[in-house]
């Protein structure tokens, strides 16, 4: 399965959240592949971000209220404060979990700042796969 961030999208939603960085990309990333697998209800579909509650790890929060639909003034995203990055996704009965790879973690928490918009835009490429280990259950 397939989809695309297109520059457009990435341009929104460094608007919205007032940089780019690699864990915003991370969460668009994420976003997209749920609802690409999940299907898209902003109101229906409910998110568990686990990941430490300062930046720059929560900033992955603002790409997935961006690429989802869901936000905190809905209700249906939570922020569980944890080590590591894990969502999950639910909707109609399907959860998809996403936990980010523990090198990729560590790589991009480790970043100089002149250095983190080049390394966000090269995770724009990589493969779903590569950056996260994903479960499905239906």
């Amino acid at each position: 399965m397939k989809y695309k961030i297109s520059e457009d999208l990435v341009n929104r939603a460094v608007e919205f959240h007032g940089h780019l960085g690699p864990f915003l990309i991370l969460g668009l990333k994420a976003g997209l592949y749920a609802i690409n697998i999940l299907g898209k209800d902003q109101f229906k579909m409910k998110v568990k971000v686990e990941c430490e509650g300062k930046p720059p790890t929560s900033c992955f929060i603002d790409g997935i209220q961006y690429s989802t639909g869901c936000t905190y003034g809905k209700r249906n995203i939570e922020l569980i404060e944890a080590k590591g990055l894990t969502v999950t996704f639910i909707l109609n009965n399907e959860k998809l979990e996403m936990k980010l790879k523990d090198h990729i973690l560590t790589n991009l928490k480790n970043l100089k700042n002149d250095v983190a918009e080049e390394e966000a835009l090269k995770l724009i490429e990589k493969p779903i796969e590569e950056l996260f280990e994903i479960t499905h259950i239906k």
